[in-house]
């Protein structure tokens, strides 16, 4: 340490006059940035200050000083110094002078603790392994006698969550342990579903922040960590994956440290506790160095570090609602967590909605989580999660209050969407063959309900009856819920996805994302100059080297969305699948005022209706890519294929070899077929252009034109020139 001087804790000034070390850190790195340099000068205004009395705004400047710790710490560890060299020297300090800061005030006189309950949410970046963790505190828990027989990831419920290998929608789960009850929600990871997690960050009272040991704070962990800092929750960090070859878990530690730093964490929320999980094995360990044998020591750190609810059992009823669930035998059921008084069955209840209006009725029924099911209660007690039946009018947002007091909780907000496309009725030559629901009613219907349970969603009529122009937070939230509504019943057509503008006075804003990459070294070629095509600014980059395979390169940029559409497939296809990326809205910055160079196809076309044969496709897959096979019914304006050119073409996949005076119809060389592309629904959004648009049936996805007709295609054409 700095001549090997021992501050006493009684002496502040003695503490401040030590602080000198900074100006050698700063100075003689020759590296400094010009936010070290900023805590230089601050450590110089703030000993000044010190040095009048400890006045305020020398403390102030002191608890600045603090909380740009980051920036010291980066210098002390280029110089090779000790890191717990400034904890010596100011943590101590400010822990005895500086108040805490609360980012968030409660309208409500909460004056109570309920010990035998934690309410907790697993928050991280996509496939850090929530689900895998919450599978392994169950089954530990022992939940369910049939807990082995139940697979992995337990909480993933939904067909495509178990076939994407996601959280889709967040699920609410209970353990006990030690005679406390926790209740635990499990949230999705992709950035697409952040309003899920918004949502549910307000029933609890604490979250367990994952993080994987090798990739370490990715965007989306910023973005739900920002959340949950923003509402004063207290975290426990989590490296998962610990079990890794190549995992850096001390790198990671610090890049975390300085994530919460970056966002703003209080004094309390800095001093965070650190379990290391191997999630996939069941174990977990308060020290790196000490392999765990199960998960305790994770559910004692949730014990010691995570406050019990705080209620005011004594004041008329409050429930937030933030869930909303549909169950066959009591209907619409809302769910959320009882901020002060009681419920109980058949008690009369006022929902508080929007615009101050007031909904009258009766409880039903009502349950608490116990494990993985829901089980009837006569009565439950503030600060427990619980789901309430027989309010129809119940949603997302409101609050459930005394009837004789009713007093309103302030209501959720969700960031806003910032893609938005066309949903229409489907009607190509093939409409009405697979699907059950066809009509605009049915559509709207569906999208309506879907506005209930979905709170990123945003829906709204058009000048016509049959089209209607749905938003959501991207190209996979989208996609997800046209899946499903594929899988329902339904026939659709969707358009071409595109970003959501907003006007400030005389200027246009457009959303930004932060899209994170990882390459092997061998493409980053090509992936800097498709991105530098599309705007993309590169803010860091970074060389990863691996005993157990290649070199990758860690690239992270800031660019318009407009920029990520239609990306994905076509980075797949340059990296060879090699490439891992993600990406999360940042803002609404203005618009980029240079054109964003993104490449554009063509189609092929079929030309009349009919089914292809082997033949013609033989003979048109040198024009291009082929979406088709033989003996497939296509239709004319049905896109079949892509073309080779920038340009559409219209051919005949329906052409059949036919007998001549020289040979017969069946004899000729084997034809020798490339197989077609597989085109799932992501592929087909991202493929489609603006005069394109996808058709959706239960059994079927068809990329047709908007115009069918060639003559009309032609014409249109030449009126845009």
């Amino acid at each position: 340490m700095a001549g090997g001087v021992v501050v006493g804790e009684e002496d502040p000034e003695a503490l401040w006059g030590d602080l000198s070390w900074l100006r050698g850190v700063t100075l003689e790195g020759g590296s400094a940035t010009g936010e070290e340099y900023q805590c230089h000068h601050t450590v110089e205004v703030a000993k000044t200050q010190v040095d009048a009395g400890l006045s305020t705004s020398g403390i102030f400047l002191a608890h600045r000083l603090y909380r740009t710790s980051r920036f010291v710490y980066t210098a002390v560890r280029r110089l090779d110094f000790r890191a717990s060299f400034f904890w010596e020297h100011a943590a101590i300090f400010m822990d005895r002078i500086a108040t805490s800061e609360s980012p968030v005030t409660t309208p409500l006189e909460l004056n109570e603790r309920r010990s035998d309950i934690r309410n907790i949410a697993i928050i991280a970046h996509v496939d850090h392994g929530k689900t895998t963790l919450v599978d392994a505190v169950l089954r530990q828990t022992h939940v369910h006698r049939k807990i082995d027989d139940m697979g992995e990831r337990i909480m993933d419920s939904m067909d495509q969550e178990r076939e994407r290998g996601i959280t889709i929608r967040a699920k609410n789960a209970s353990v006990t342990y030690k005679g406390v009850k926790i209740n635990i929600v499990d949230t999705p990871g992709h950035a697409d579903f952040g309003g899920e997690v918004e949502r549910t960050l307000r029933m609890v009272d604490g979250v367990l922040i994952l993080i994987d040991a090798k990739e370490g704070p990715m965007p989306q962990t910023t973005f739900v960590l920002r959340k949950a800092l923003a509402l004063g929750h207290k975290a426990i960090v989590v490296i998962n994956k610990i079990d890794r070859p190549d995992a850096v878990i001390d790198d990671v530690v610090n890049r975390t440290f300085d994530l919460f730093v970056h966002l703003g964490a209080t004094d309390e929320q800095l001093d965070f506790p650190i379990v290391y999980t191997a999630a996939i094995k069941g174990t977990a360990t308060l020290d790196v160095n000490k392999p765990g044998t199960d998960i305790t020591p994770l559910l004692d750190t949730v014990l010691e570090k995570i406050p019990a609810p705080a209620i005011n059992a004594e004041a008329p009823l409050q429930i937030l609602v933030l869930s909303l669930i549909q169950d066959l035998y009591k209907g619409k059921m809302g769910v959320g967590k009882i901020q002060s008084g009681s419920i109980a069955r058949r008690q009369n209840v006022v929902v508080l909605g929007k615009n101050g209006a007031q909904f009258p009725g009766k409880v039903s029924d009502l349950a608490v989580y116990s494990g993985l099911e829901r089980t009837d209660m006569e009565r439950a007690e503030a600060g427990e999660i619980v789901a309430v039946a027989g309010l129809d009018e119940v949603s997302i947002g409101d609050t459930i209050a005394d009837a004789e007091h009713p007093v309103a909780l302030t209501r959720v907000t969700v960031d806003e969407p910032t893609v938005q496309m066309t949903f229409s009725v489907n009607n190509s030559p093939f409409a009405g063959r697979e699907g059950k629901y066809l009509t605009s009613r049915h559509l709207r219907d569906r999208l309506f309900k879907e506005l209930e349970t979905n709170v990123s969603l945003r829906a709204q009529e058009t000048d016509s009856a049959d089209k209607f122009l749905v938003a959501g937070r991207g190209e996979l939230h989208l996609g997800v819920l046209i899946e499903q509504m594929r899988r329902e019943g339904y026939e659709l057509q969707v358009s071409q996805p595109e970003v959501i503008v907003h006007r400030e006075g005389d200027k246009v804003l457009e959303p930004y994302e932060e899209l994170t990459i990882q390459v092997p070294e061998t493409y980053q070629g090509a992936v800097i100059e498709e991105l530098g095509k599309r705007r993309g600014e590169l803010r860091h980059m970074r060389l990863i080297h691996s005993d157990a395979g290649p070199s990758e390169m860690h690239l992270e940029y800031h660019i318009p969305t407009r920029g990520i559409m239609g990306l994905k497939n076509l980075l797949v296809t340059k990296t060879r699948g090699t490439i891992i990326m993600h990406h999360v809205f940042v803002a609404y910055e203005p618009v980029e005022e240079r054109e964003l160079v993104v490449a554009t196809h063509g189609s092929l076309v079929a030309h009349e209706d009919g089914t292809s044969t082997g033949y013609a496709i033989f003979m048109t897959q040198e024009r291009g890519t082929m979406f088709i096979g033989p003996v497939v019914e296509v239709y004319r304006g049905m896109v079949v294929g892509e073309n080779s050119r920038d340009e559409d073409m219209d051919v005949n996949v329906c052409k059949e070899k036919h007998l001549s005076n020289m040979r017969a119809s069946g004899t000729d060389e084997a034809l020798v077929l490339t197989p077609p592309r597989e085109m799932g629904l992501e592929f087909a959004l991202e493929y489609i252009g603006p005069d394109e648009l996808v058709e959706v049936t239960p059994k079927s996805l068809r990329i047709r034109k908007r115009l069918l007709n060639p003559d009309d295609r032609r014409k249109a054409r030449k009126s845009v020139k």
